[in-house]
């Protein structure tokens, strides 16, 4: 085999280029469980997994129940049904609380949103949006533009009549308060128009909105008959600590997707989830996809299940959440805070007094071993499998501490080298008067 630098170069010589992904770091020649290990031999704890490794990689369940599908049925065109998309469906609908629900399943996340928009449309007969200033949903024609009012021009036209709020995290800019305040704003300005928000209940960087957001939310859409669409495409499968993340908060929405995980970490797989009274129009192809009852991808699903179910992953995953604070949360390491965010498994790390640059977060994580991708200047996103156990916590914590460490030599190192400002006398004058 050829070393990770050579297949780096032909991977850059082929590829379109883009952020986030081509040109690449590395490349991996293995991933099992928590680890991945490079064609140079490097290996690394994956504190990032693209939100698929609930179940780490390659989990032997995963991998025996798609052998066994691949000798009995590998593919089933969507129109005729088959055992595994059917038990998946009646599985992921039973989770719901909502009452009787119905599903759609995707091979991707992007598509899951999209068809959750065009049920909105179709219930509520509106076309307008509201989505969160900062979110991400996708890179579609339509889920993209839920993420910013100020995408990047070259990209073109996007979908239209989309409203974006003040999002609760942006504590600047007013935070949860502010948010609600648009969102009745929005609702008055545009009463009658607007067909669904849609959010993530816990935001994929790991920001947890206050305790009554979502049902002081809920509450303002329901008075103008707006439906609640939640995106789980991170969050969801037990990695808060609940099944569902929008169980922490007390309401139920209309609407909830799912997505990454739900493959087992080895196939793309999405769902729909939606209230029952939202199947109302059989005429028409909200969700029509060549792979959307693919046996395969939801014998992966079912598996997934089975080890979340069997092994008690989801009580796991707040128990681990709360050993990782123990470790982390409110410790110093040379200076720096570490402050610890987020609910069960899905957690960001900030390093406060540390405005480093993402690169060079990212950069420092792979030097002590973790593959990790930074959340902003200040903070890595530490994102770990519901399987994982009490040493590879504790392991993933002292490799986290030193990258702490690391980050203070250098912020020290940079500091020195920074040229001395020459002292000038104020004359009398206040320092602070401009």
């Amino acid at each position: 085999m050829k070393d990770g630098a050579d297949i780096v170069a032909r991977d850059a010589a082929v590829f379109i280029h883009q952020d986030g992904s081509s040109p690449c770091i590395g490349a991996l020649r293995a991933a099992k469980g928590l680890w991945i290990e490079d064609v140079d031999g490097r290996r690394y704890i994956d504190l990032h997994g693209n939100s698929c490794h609930h179940l780490g990689h390659a989990h032997p369940r995963i991998i025996a129940a798609l052998k066994d599908q691949l000798d009995q049925l590998a593919f089933s065109p969507r129109r005729f049904a088959n055992a595994p998309a059917a038990e998946l469906a009646e599985r992921l609908t039973a989770r719901f609380r909502g009452g009787r629900s119905r599903l759609l399943l995707m091979p991707g996340g992007c598509e899951a949103i999209e068809t959750a928009i065009r049920l909105a449309r179709i219930a509520t007969g509106r076309s307008g949006i509201i989505a969160l200033e900062g979110s991400y949903h996708g890179h579609g024609m339509g889920s993209l533009a839920l993420s910013s009012g100020r995408l990047d021009s070259r990209l073109g036209s996007q979908l239209t009549d989309i409203h974006h709020l003040t999002p609760y995290w942006d504590q600047a800019g007013g935070g949860a308060e502010a948010m609600i305040a648009d969102l009745a704003a929005c609702l008055a300005q545009n009463r009658g128009r607007i067909a669904c928000l849609v959010a993530e209940p816990i935001r994929s960087n790991a920001h947890v909105p206050p305790s009554d957001l979502w049902t002081r939310c809920a509450g303002l859409c329901a008075e103008q008959g707006v439906k609640l669409i939640f995106d789980e495409i991170p969050s969801g499968l037990g990695k808060t600590g609940r099944f569902f993340a929008h169980e922490h908060f007390g309401v139920t929405p209309d609407m909830v997707v799912l997505g990454k995980a739900l493959g087992g970490g080895v196939l793309p797989l999405a769902a729909v989830i939606a209230d029952d009274r939202l199947n109302l129009a059989p005429e028409l192809s909200v969700g029509h996809f060549t792979h959307e009852k693919n046996p395969l991808l939801a014998r992966a699903a079912l598996a997934m299940l089975d080890v979340i179910e069997d092994g008690s992953l989801v009580a796991a995953a707040e128990i681990r959440g709360q050993q990782l604070e123990k470790l982390l949360d409110g410790q110093t390491a040379s200076g720096l805070f570490l402050r610890l965010r987020g609910l069960g498994l899905l957690r960001a790390l900030a390093f406060e007094g540390a405005p480093l640059g993402e690169a060079l977060l990212e950069r420092t994580a792979l030097a002590v071993g973790l593959s990790a991708t930074a959340k902003d200047d200040f903070s890595i996103g530490v994102s770990l499998p519901l399987i994982s156990s009490d040493e590879e916590i504790r392991i993933v914590a002292e490799r986290l501490h030193q990258m702490a460490e690391n980050l203070a030599f250098l912020q020290d190192a940079h500091a020195s080298a920074q040229p001395r400002k020459a002292h000038r006398p104020n004359n009398g004058q206040d320092p602070h008067h401009t």
